[in-house]
């Protein structure tokens, strides 16, 4: 199992408020986060590291996740305890009210992959049968698309885009998306923030799936795409090779 991660201030943000990481453990099973804290609230930097931090730790603290539906609750009750350390930390601290994240959660496995996650942040997989998203954005413009009042076109340019229906850390009571597939030798997972899926297209994305080159180019060059296209947001990825060779490529709380 390999894995790589790359986060970017952008070109236009004072700060990153993106976090992520990839980790293995003892079982060589990997663990894969995307956070993106919510843009235009207090702290949103700290909520997505918040979220990161929180889920490596209670992943350093798991041995081995033991079939498909022990990491569905795994995830489950994570990012529960995420929500909870959010929510506690805004209380503590006045500057921090009002805060929120996205998460996106990976725990891959050499039979399965298991995705959770709340807000519009995103995983895609490379396979056999193709390039497509695993993950529904819970936004206002996707229900809109979903309920057919607004085409996908015009939700590329909807003035109310970024509003989210749900976010870690507003909220006392949250429910996670999670599902679980197979994962085989030679899939691929991408996890983004929406600074790249903004500005990179979905075809563009999907060059994952044949790529063969060092994962940690590819993943500066789809960062060096959408800067070169504004860079108006943070950019952050993590992908995921379902390959034999035990080396990982850390990312940073």
């Amino acid at each position: 199992m390999k894995g790589s991660f790359l986060t970017d201030q952008g070109k236009v943000r004072q700060h990153n408020e993106d976090a992520g990481g990839v980790y293995l453990n003892e079982q060589n099973q990997l663990l894969a986060v995307v956070a993106d804290g919510m843009g235009g609230h207090q702290a949103g930097d700290i909520a997505s590291q918040l979220a990161v931090s929180t889920l490596h730790n209670q992943w350093e603290e798991t041995s081995a996740i033991q079939g498909p539906k022990a990491a569905e609750n795994w995830l489950r009750e994570a990012i529960l305890e995420v929500n909870q350390v959010i929510l506690q930390h805004s209380r503590d601290h006045e500057e921090c009210r009002g805060m929120g994240t996205t998460v996106v959660v990976a725990v891959c496995d050499h039979q399965f992959a298991t995705v959770g996650h709340i807000g519009d942040s995103r995983v895609y997989i490379a396979n056999h049968y193709g390039f497509k998203r695993v993950t529904e954005d819970h936004s206002l413009v996707n229900e809109l698309v979903r309920s057919g009042q607004i085409s996908e076109e015009q939700a590329e340019s909807h003035p109310r885009k970024n509003v989210l229906l749900k976010a870690l850390g507003t909220d006392e009571n949250i429910s996670p998306d999670i599902v679980t597939f197979e994962f085989e030798e030679d899939d691929r997972l991408l996890l983004c923030s929406d600074g790249l899926t903004n500005k990179v297209s979905e075809d563009e994305l999907s060059r994952i799936k044949e790529y063969n080159g060092e994962w940690q180019q590819l993943c500066q060059s789809l960062v060096d795409l959408a800067n070169e296209r504004g860079g108006e947001d943070n950019i952050t990825l993590a992908i995921v090779h379902h390959h034999e060779a035990p080396i990982v490529k850390e990312g940073a709380d």
